[in-house]
């Protein structure tokens, strides 16, 4: 079973999410992914992840998380002992996101988004300094990535199977080519040797 967490402000129709979607269906295994839709909330969003995983264990269970949800996939994967697939996640999210404190909408539709500054305060809860077990990881990184900085991801996931992409961007605009690396070390529990 994987679990497909979008970033800040986005939703299961982002590009990463309908090519996982679409990749999984190829493969016959359509039902094995979960994709919601997250609440604004990160306690919200938690206690929803969990809610939709709790009948799997560590080891029948793989996240895959893009940018927040990667921050998330982190939480979860520790708390779980399961595989996360992080793409290009965010590792210091409390001093990016004050500034986005207030009500917008979301990138894939015309929903109100609000984030309120509260959630600065759940997001410190979900950190995890340091991870515990690296070979449970896998990071797709992007060194052109405009929003977060490549460095303080590989940083993070010293140890980690690594992926990194010479140039792209924050949403890795050519996700389609490197999908099914991200699959197999979900479904495997392998991926490409760290380039």
């Amino acid at each position: 079973m994987i679990l497909y967490l979008h970033g800040f402000r986005s939703s299961p129709r982002s590009y990463k999410a309908r090519v996982v979607g679409e990749k999984m269906a190829a493969l016959g295994r359509a039902l094995d992914l979960i994709c919601p839709q997250l609440p604004a909330s990160p306690k919200e969003a938690m206690a929803l992840a969990l809610t939709l995983v709790e009948r799997y264990d560590g080891a029948d269970l793989a996240i895959i998380g893009s940018s927040l949800g990667g921050y998330y996939a982190t939480w979860l994967a520790e708390h779980l002992g399961c595989r996360a697939a992080l793409l290009n996640p965010a590792v210091y999210p409390l001093k990016d996101l004050g500034k986005h404190v207030g009500v917008t909408t979301e990138y894939h539709s015309d929903k109100v988004f609000e984030f309120k500054r509260e959630y600065i305060e759940e997001l410190g809860a979900l950190a995890v300094p340091a991870i515990t077990r690296p070979e449970r990881y896998f990071l797709l990184a992007a060194t052109g990535d405009e929003v977060l900085d490549y460095r303080d991801m590989t940083a993070h996931y010293a140890g980690a199977r690594q992926h990194v992409i010479d140039g792209s961007d924050h949403a890795i605009a050519e996700f389609g080519h490197y999908v099914d690396e991200v699959l197999a070390f979900c479904l495997d529990g392998a991926a490409s040797p760290a380039r």
